[in-house]
């Protein structure tokens, strides 16, 4: 059986760009297809509805929407419209997302809270499109070198075996704090980690300090040094979560867990060698 899974970007969060890749890394994954639609960099009720619906002429068997705050008016309305569709719906989201669990548990809908997903400083006169892409690289690095990419792929290969086994799917409920995302990295010396959970912890606090210099600080000669500030720290975390990787690839020991030709989900450390 091939398992169809409809994505749904709306915004933009550092787990969007990467999301379909996790589960097809290769891209012949031959148990899953894929198809996704967007809102672009808009996350407006107006984009949502116009979007939300196309995803199922696909049929897919579930359907994935990520977006930054699922609390806000686009995100809000993709909830209320999936909720209300005949097909398993995951929401994946940041930080915001943590007071809306409960809602979405009402709404019958799965979520993965990435805590170490941060807001971006999306102040006029610091961002422009090279400081946005250089943001994102760097959220990137952290949030694949210490284990939370690692989360939302298995996460949702739990649900792409229970679609394939003709089973009910069963929506996740995730957070993905420090201890989660370096556990699931898998790794081997307990100072690579230590540097691993310093820099989700790192990057989870880049949120709080964009939302202070976006949305609390008016005066711009106090705001454009705050959100620089975030982007400066951001950028030294993914610094660290490369250290934590380079002292698990000194010591031949780094997780390497591939999709195998049926799709399943093999593991390896020793770099010269096959995994199993």
């Amino acid at each position: 059986m091939v398992v169809k899974i409809g994505v749904i970007k709306c915004g933009n969060i550092g787990t969007s760009p990467v999301l379909d890749l996790v589960l097809d890394e290769r891209a012949d994954r031959p148990n899953i297809d894929v198809r996704g639609v967007s809102s672009g960099a808009k996350m407006n009720p107006e984009q949502i509805e116009e979007v939300v619906p196309k995803i199922m002429d696909f049929d897919p068997d579930f359907v994935i929407f990520i977006s930054p705050n699922p609390g806000a008016p686009g995100p809000a309305k993709a909830r209320e419209l999936l909720s209300g569709m005949d097909v398993p719906a995951l929401i994946i989201g940041d930080a915001p997302g943590m007071g809306k669990r409960e809602e979405m548990d009402e709404q019958e809908l799965g979520y993965i809270v990435v805590l170490g997903d941060p807001m971006i400083g999306a102040r006029r006169e610091f961002l422009d499109p090279t400081e946005m892409a250089s943001f994102n690289a760097d959220v990137i690095k952290v949030l694949a070198a210490t284990g939370a990419y690692r989360v939302v792929q298995e996460t949702i290969d739990g649900m792409i075996a229970a679609a394939e086994a003709g089973e009910a799917i069963e929506l996740p409920k995730v957070v993905i704090d420090a201890a989660k995302a370096t556990e699931t990295a898998g790794f081997a010396s307990p100072y690579a980690k230590a540097k691993a959970m310093a820099a989700y912890e790192m990057a989870a606090k880049v949120g709080d300090i964009d939302l202070k210099g976006c949305f609390m600080v008016k005066e711009m000669e106090k705001y454009v040094p705050i959100v620089a500030s975030a982007h400066e720290l951001i950028a030294t975390a993914a610094k660290l979560a490369t250290e934590a990787r380079e002292i698990e690839k000194a010591n031949d020991t780094v997780l390497r867990k591939p999709h195998g030709p049926q799709g399943q989900t093999l593991s390896k450390t020793v770099l010269v060698s096959k995994p199993e």
